[in-house]
């Protein structure tokens, strides 16, 4: 079984956890992937929990999805630090982390959207 985690930072606002909770919901119901969410710091799961699980659950392969729209510390430190210690722990699986979201052609896509948007109510 693949499984997908959408990663983020996490907030000490519950609104911004679930708000990264319902994306991963919308990404299962989308892909038909078994997907959860999983957080850096301030709110749980974090990766190591939610990949024990997703393991429990089945998975053989999981792939851990950046919700980052900037590639800085945590991408390029925290994560890949992470991704080695689960390596590590669960040695029949793998992990892999796709990259983050900085540098998607959609990105210039949904900017231009929200411009169109808010120039409308102008």
């Amino acid at each position: 079984m693949t499984a997908a985690v959408v990663f983020a930072h996490g907030s000490s606002v519950d609104a911004a956890n679930e708000a990264i909770r319902e994306i991963a919901a919308r990404l299962q119901d989308a892909s038909g992937v078994v997907a959860e969410a999983a957080f850096l710091e301030l709110a749980h799961p974090d990766l190591t929990e939610i990949t024990a699980a997703l393991v429990e659950r089945g998975a053989t392969r999981i792939v851990v999805l950046p919700y980052f729209l900037a590639p800085g510390v945590h991408l390029q430190r925290d994560l890949p630090r992470i991704m080695d210690e689960l390596s590590r722990i669960h040695t029949g699986v793998r992990i892999m982390a796709a990259p983050g979201l900085d540098g998607h052609p959609g990105l210039l896509n949904i900017l231009l959207d929200r411009l169109r948007d808010a120039e409308a109510k102008l």
